[in-house]
């Protein structure tokens, strides 16, 4: 009979319930880990933060079932160009307007509290997973065997306690959990204050455009990006001998606006200035306690990879934890969480910190360096996504770390959505394989050429028989023969379970 007086008992806490720990809690919700969400706000924060992410990303909500609720809340980015102080375009960084080979669009436009609502409403879902609001927690007490967590009811005053496996934080900048780690932060050196004003048209001005707009202006450097509905914003860098509290005053706001719109033409929804930081955790992990999203990294926005940055963190880490505490993977697998994360964020926050360099003008020619130079033309920027760090990649195949193709199967569904959040092995035929029902007893699923054409395709172009991709859509290794294949196989299936290729 259990003591009444015993905390209550979860596998997983995560501090923080917005983007980050809302996906990361889904993610959990979807492998059957028993969650505990504490945030301590009462209700989504309303007004705009966010605005931009991308195609992995929409991958990840295809996993946690709710890509097709957000579709309907988000507009295509047509891309962000670059603009000197005559208006003259220095760089074009452009974003097709087809599917990538993640099976969605490359850039998506959206309203935050739109995106929070979605995420923290498929929480319901899960039988297992727990929301509760108004919690501030205060204590985070480790021992071998799990995590404390002490919290105030802040509806009531109360303070309460539960016990954890893992506790994830997802609690911002100034994150608690990131101070009872005792990291560090590692500064890249980019700090800026920037006012940020969102506002929302009163009357049609299409010619504004649907681009993002980089005014790299050496007396003041602006940014306009389209968002969604009516929805507009500027962020414009506050000058070093002007005050942050007169310059949101109205009369300032709309001085600064008037080179694009007039009071007759919008209300001022939001006039506030932020320090853009560049900053990123030394320790992701001590022990039990773990940090994902802004609570581990901070990034100027000029990529818009701040909230992508953070979801990736979520895909990375929750089929890990699944792994160590119901799958009986030892805990140092969440030693390669940071290890493949942090380089992979890092290259990131150097390029946005480079193309900042372009906009407030203080290192064009290095920021220019990041495109591809063309003759009487604009600089073309296309951005490549980095590579995992080192982690859980397996041989030397030239593959491991990078992100795999979404197929298309025969009957018209990307290949995500029969495989879900679990291993899963490319082959081009199940004849490689001499026992395919110990693979999908142990949780790893199989797609050949018969399920998608494309997959054979895909294989003889990498020179490759068959590729074991994680959860996280991240290829893990890859086969070229018989051999190679039972080393792919071996690496996740304890070994009294491990086939042999034919």
């Amino acid at each position: 009979m259990q003591d009444k007086s015993a905390p209550e008992e979860f596998d997983v806490v995560i501090v923080g319930r917005g983007p980050v720990g809302a996906t990361l809690a889904n993610l959990l919700g979807l492998c059957g880990v028993r969650t505990l969400v504490l945030e301590r706000e009462a209700r989504t924060y309303h007004l705009p933060r966010a605005v931009h992410f991308d195609d992995e990303c929409m991958r990840v909500f295809q996993t946690i079932g709710l890509a097709d609720a957000i579709l309907p809340l988000v507009i295509l980015s047509p891309g962000m160009l670059f603009l000197d102080a005559d208006d003259h375009m220095l760089l074009d960084w452009s974003r097709p307007q087809t599917l990538t080979p993640m099976g969605w669009h490359l850039s998506y436009r959206f309203h935050q509290p739109d995106l929070e609502d979605v995420l923290i409403g498929g929480l319901s879902r899960w039988p297992h997973v727990a929301l509760r609001n108004r919690c501030d927690v205060f204590a985070l007490d480790q021992d071998e065997d799990g995590v404390r967590v002490r919290y105030e009811d802040l509806s009531s005053g109360k303070l309460a306690d539960v016990r954890a496996g893992y506790v994830i934080g997802c609690d911002g900048a100034r994150s608690l959990v990131r101070r009872f780690i005792g990291s560090g932060m590692d500064d890249l050196g980019f700090h800026e204050r920037w006012l940020v004003i969102d506002v929302l048209l009163k009357r049609a001005r299409d010619d504004l455009g649907d681009y993002s707009l980089q005014h790299c202006d050496p007396r003041r450097p602006a940014t306009y990006v389209r968002g969604t509905g009516t929805r507009r914003r500027w962020e414009i860098a506050v000058l070093p001998d002007e005050d942050s509290q007169e310059i949101t005053q109205p009369a300032m706001v709309w001085e600064l606006l008037s080179r694009w719109i007039t009071p007759e033409d919008a209300e001022i929804e939001r006039a506030a200035v932020y320090t853009f930081h560049s900053t990123i955790a030394q320790q992701w992990r001590n022990g039990r306690l773990l940090l994902a999203g802004d609570s581990a990294h901070q990034t100027p926005p000029f990529l818009g990879q701040g909230m992508c940055a953070g979801i990736r963190d979520a895909a990375n880490l929750a089929w890990k934890l699944d792994g160590v505490i119901r799958g009986g993977a030892p805990p140092d697998l969440l030693d390669t969480y940071q290890s493949e994360r942090q380089p992979h964020v890092r290259e990131f926050i150097e390029l946005a910190i480079r193309l900042g360099g372009v906009i407030n003008t203080k290192a064009i020619e290095a920021g220019l360096a990041a495109g591809e130079a063309r003759e009487n033309a604009p600089v073309k920027l296309e951005v490549k996504k980095p590579l995992l760090g080192p982690g859980l990649a397996l041989g030397a195949s030239p593959l491991a770390g990078h992100l795999a193709p979404q197929f298309v199967l025969m009957d018209g569904r990307r290949c995500d959505d029969r495989v879900g959040y679990s291993h899963v092995l490319l082959t081009e035929s199940v004849a490689m394989l001499s026992s395919p029902l110990a693979l999908s007893r142990a949780g790893i699923k199989v797609l050949t050429n018969d399920d998608a054409e494309a997959i054979g395709d895909w294989l003889r172009k990498h020179g490759i028989t068959a590729a074991l991709v994680r959860p996280d859509r991240y290829v893990r290794g890859t086969a070229s023969n018989g051999t190679e294949l039972d080393q792919l196989i071996a690496a996740i299936m304890p070994p009294a379970q491990v086939p042999s290729a034919a």
